[in-house]
């Protein structure tokens, strides 16, 4: 008889819970407060490490670069690149900063990052963004020994991209 009731109690709290804001569901070390979303993007793409001695002197994979596309419902809008930058379409473009960061949900997820806006390019959608925030990560770590100093490895991931200004 409990099992009966399950599924329809699982529907109602999750009715009930409703779509959540942004700013409700985020770590105070990313959250943006009396900001505005000017956009929100989903990013496919990898992390990229490269095979460096430490500073204990033993080889390890050190993160080099993303290498992302920026998507908006389901069409390409952007690319995201070493910087870190964040470029649209319509030329116009973003430089970051990384202040503050929270982890992701799982071990194999890199963590969300609030990103200060430290340059800009370009005229369009991102010239008023002041701060990027990456979120809902998905992949993108890696882990292990590498062998040879300059080897290349890539990590798939995903995220989310909040572009806000403020006020």
């Amino acid at each position: 008889m409990s099992t009966r009731f399950a599924a329809p109690c699982l529907l109602m709290l999750a009715t009930m819970a409703g779509p959540a804001s942004a700013a409700e569901t985020l770590p105070d070390a990313v959250a943006a407060p009396g900001e505005t979303v000017v956009l929100s993007v989903h990013a496919e793409g990898a992390q990229v490490y490269e095979c460096k001695a430490g500073t204990d002197g033993k080889l390890a994979w050190a993160f080099r670069e993303p290498i992302a596309t920026l998507l908006a419902e389901g069409k390409t809008i952007g690319r995201h690149y070493v910087g870190p930058n964040w470029e649209h379409a319509d030329g116009s473009a973003v430089v970051g900063k990384a202040i503050g960061s929270a982890p992701g949900a799982t071990a194999a997820d890199i963590p969300w990052l609030k990103l200060e806006v430290s340059s800009r390019r370009g005229s369009g959608v991102l010239t008023p963004v002041t701060t990027v925030q990456r979120i809902n990560t998905h992949g993108g770590k890696l882990d292990g020994a590498c062998d040879k100093a300059g080897e290349f490895k890539s990590a798939p991931y995903s995220a989310e991209y909040v572009f806000l200004k403020k006020g």
